[in-house]
C-alpha cells in the first residue's frame, strides 16, 4: 500500500459514509456503506478499527455544515486516525477546493484517505493530480444537477405548480395527486393565530399562549419566536394563493439564498390550492398588521380595545390599567396614556370594557336602524376613493418615460465610446437623464404607495360592507369580529361620552 510507514504497527483506520437525501431508497445506501465499511475494517489484521463517521441526508457540496466529516477531520488532526476509508471523492466532497484543502491538511498530520471507487491513495505521487481531476469532474456533476433542478423548479411555477417544505408547513401535507390538502388538526392551529391577532393580541402573545399549550412549531421544536408568527400570518399560501419564486440560490457550491427582487420571475397564482384562511380574513390581517406598524407603541396591548380608543382632549391612545390587581376588587379599565405625563394633565375620565361593549352596541344598532343607506354610502365612498384608474395610467406613463430614459442615456453612452465629444457636455447630458430617471422612480415609489393606501381601504370597506349584510337589524350580544371590522376609533369625551367612528367615516 503506497503512503507513509506507520508509527503503530496496526493502522489506525475510520471510515467516512454519506447519503445527500433522507430518502428511503438512500436510507438504505447509507445503512450498507456503514455495514460494508465496518466489516471492510475489522477484517483486515493490519487494520485497527476507530470508527465510522457519517452525514445523512447531507449534500457534499460544501463541509460547512456536515457535522460528521468535520468531526473525523478533527480527530484526524488530534492524531487518532491513519487512514480515512471512502467510498468515492463525489462521496467525500464535490467541492474541487474544499476537497485538495481538506486532504492536504489531512496529509501534513500523517493522515491519508483511499478513496476506494477510483483506488486513489492521497499519499501516492499522483494521487493529489487524481484527485483534482477527480473532485473537478464531480463538482460540474454537482453544477448539472442543480441546474437541471432549478430549471425543473422554475419550469414548475411557470406553470403554476406549487412547491411546499411540508415538513416545516404547519396546517398542509402533500396529497395523493401531489399538492397540498389541508391538515385539519394543524389548520385549527393557524386559524388560532390568525384569529387572535385579529382580536388584538400581538406576535409575542400568541407565541406565549402556543408554548403554553405545548403546541409544536412547524419545524416541530417547543419554542416559537415571533418572526415564526408574523411568517404565518403574512403567507398568502393560507388564504389559497401563492407567490411563486420569492427567493432563489445564488451559488449552488455556498447554497447561498437571495430574496428575489426582480432578477428572476416571479408568478402569482390564485386558487392554487385549499384555502385555510377565508381571503378576506386574510386581507384584514394584512392591513392590521400595517396599521400596528404605523402606530409603533401601542402594538404592545393584548386586547382588540389597543390603539382603538383615543381621547378627546389630547388625542393619546387609551391603554389598559389594572386596579386592585392583589384584592377582591381588581378589574381593568381603560385610561388616557398620556394623562400623567405632562404639567396639564387629561380631564378625561377612565372607562371600563363593560361600558366600552355596552356603548358599541348601541352605536352599531344604531347604524344598522339604517343599514341600506350605509351600505349605499360605503359602496360609493369605496367607488370614489378607492379607485385606482387614474393611478394606473399615470404609473403605466412614468414606467413609458424610464424605458425612453434608459435608451437615451445608453444610446449617448455608446456614442461617447466611438465618437470623440466634449466631455462636460456629455456628463452634463447624462447627468441629466440620470435625475429625470430619478424623478421618475420617486413618483412611482409615491403613487404606488397611494395605489396600495386606497386598495387596503377598500378591502377594509368591503369587509365592513359584508359584516353588515351578514349580520341581523338587532345586535344584542358583543362580537369581537364585528367591533374589529366595524370600528375605526372611539373618542373618549371630557364628559365621559363615547363618540364611535365606524369604518369609511
Amino acid at each position: 500500500m503506497p503512503g507513509i510507514t506507520p508509527i503503530h504497527a496496526r493502522r489506525r483506520v475510520a471510515a467516512y459514509a454519506r447519503v445527500s437525501t433522507d430518502s428511503e431508497e438512500q436510507q438504505t445506501s447509507y445503512e450498507a456503506q456503514i455495514d460494508y465499511y465496518t466489516k471492510y475494517i475489522n477484517e483486515r489484521p493490519d487494520y485497527e478499527f476507530v470508527g465510522i463517521y457519517t452525514d445523512e441526508g447531507i449534500s457534499a457540496v460544501n463541509t460547512k455544515k456536515r457535522d460528521g466529516f468535520n468531526r473525523m477531520v478533527a480527530d484526524a488532526l488530534a492524531g487518532k486516525i491513519d487512514l480515512i476509508v471512502t467510498k468515492s471523492v463525489s462521496r467525500f466532497a464535490r467541492n474541487t477546493v474544499d476537497s485538495l484543502s481538506t486532504v492536504r491538511k489531512l496529509k501534513e498530520h500523517g493522515t491519508e484517505v483511499f478513496f476506494e471507487k477510483e483506488q486513489i491513495y492521497s499519499f501516492d505521487g499522483k494521487g493529489e493530480l487524481l484527485i483534482t481531476i477527480m473532485s473537478s469532474l464531480a463538482q460540474e456533476e454537482s453544477r448539472s444537477i442543480s441546474e437541471n433542478v432549478t430549471w425543473g423548479h422554475r419550469k414548475q411555477f411557470a406553470d403554476g405548480k406549487l412547491i411546499l417544505p411540508y415538513k416545516r408547513f404547519l396546517g398542509y401535507e402533500r396529497g395523493e395527486d401531489g399538492m397540498p390538502q389541508i391538515v385539519e388538526q394543524e389548520a385549527e392551529i393557524v386559524r388560532s393565530i390568525f384569529h387572535m391577532y385579529i382580536n388584538g393580541k400581538t406576535y409575542s402573545a400568541i407565541a406565549k399562549w402556543l408554548i403554553d399549550h405545548d403546541i409544536p412549531t412547524p419545524g416541530g421544536k417547543r419554542i416559537w419566536q415571533t418572526k415564526t408568527i408574523h411568517s404565518i400570518l403574512t403567507n398568502e399560501k393560507y388564504k389559497g394563493e401563492a407567490l411563486l419564486q420569492k427567493g432563489y440560490t445564488v451559488d449552488f457550491l455556498t447554497k447561498q439564498r437571495k430574496v428575489n427582487e426582480g432578477e428572476i420571475p416571479q408568478y402569482y397564482v390564485k386558487n392554487s390550492h385549499p384555502a385555510i384562511i377565508a381571503p378576506d380574513e386574510f386581507d384584514a390581517v394584512q392591513i392590521e398588521i400595517e396599521r400596528r406598524m404605523k402606530l409603533g407603541r401601542p402594538t404592545s396591548c393584548q386586547s382588540p380595545f389597543s390603539a382603538k380608543i383615543i381621547c378627546g382632549e389630547c388625542g393619546g391612545f387609551y391603554g389598559a390599567k389594572v386596579w386592585g390587581s392583589n384584592t377582591k376588587y381588581r378589574r381593568t379599565i381603560w385610561r388616557c396614556n398620556e394623562k400623567y405625563k405632562g404639567e396639564r394633565r387629561c380631564t378625561t375620565r377612565h372607562v371600563t370594557e363593560e361600558e366600552i361593549k355596552a356603548q358599541f352596541l348601541v352605536a352599531i344598532n344604531e347604524l344598522m336602524d339604517n343599514r341600506d343607506e350605509v351600505i349605499a354610502n360605503c359602496q360609493l365612498a369605496r367607488d370614489v376613493l378607492c379607485d385606482c384608474l387614474e393611478i394606473d395610467a399615470k404609473l403605466q406613463e412614468l414606467r413609458r418615460e424610464i424605458d425612453v430614459i434608459a435608451g437615451l442615456s445608453k444610446k449617448a453612452i455608446s456614442e461617447n465610446a466611438h465618437i470623440a465629444q466634449n466631455q462636460d457636455e456629455f456628463n452634463q447630458r447624462n447627468n441629466e437623464y440620470l435625475k429625470r430617471h430619478r424623478i421618475a422612480i420617486e413618483r412611482i415609489s409615491e403613487l404606488e404607495g397611494v395605489k396600495h393606501e386606497r386598495m387596503n381601504r377598500g378591502i377594509v370597506l368591503d369587509g365592513f360592507i359584508r359584516e353588515l349584510k351578514t349580520r341581523p337589524l338587532v345586535i344584542d350580544e358583543f362580537d369581537e369580529r364585528l367591533w374589529v371590522a366595524a370600528v375605526e376609533k372611539v373618542a373618549v369625551g371630557v364628559d365621559g361620552k363615547l363618540v364611535f367612528g365606524f369604518r369609511g367615516g
